[in-house]
């Protein structure tokens, strides 16, 4: 019963899939090189029409998710230390702690954390 229920649920998902696929395939298909291209009164862009992205904004705006992240990690852990042994809380806090101060000052010595 329960083998045909999910034979039944994965014939439905191949199903949906297909049909979301194969529309967009064929619309790939019908797309110009040409006609994906900006126009500029019939002449060609002078300008790029995309922008460039900052990589300088994009690592900061990563590690900031990752310290984020570490503090999420690391707030919970004064109630922790009522649950479990004083000293493996210790130890715990110390490693996540350390870790936490090694990526920083790794971030700091490549230069990743200067704006300019």
């Amino acid at each position: 019963m329960i083998l045909s229920l999910i034979f039944i649920f994965t014939i439905v998902i191949v199903m949906n899939i297909a049909i979301m696929i194969i529309p967009t395939i064929n619309l790939h298909k019908k797309l110009d090189r040409e006609k994906s291209s900006s126009f500029e009164c019939g002449f060609d862009p002078f300008s790029k029409p995309r922008v460039s992205f900052s990589i300088h904004f994009f690592s900061i705006s990563l590690m900031f998710l990752i310290f984020d992240i570490e503090i999420t990690l690391l707030l919970p852990t004064p109630m922790l230390m009522k649950e479990i042994n004083i000293f493996n809380w210790t130890i715990s806090c110390f490693f996540l702690f350390s870790i936490l101060i090694m990526g920083l000052v790794m971030e700091w010595k490549q230069g990743s954390m200067n704006w300019m």
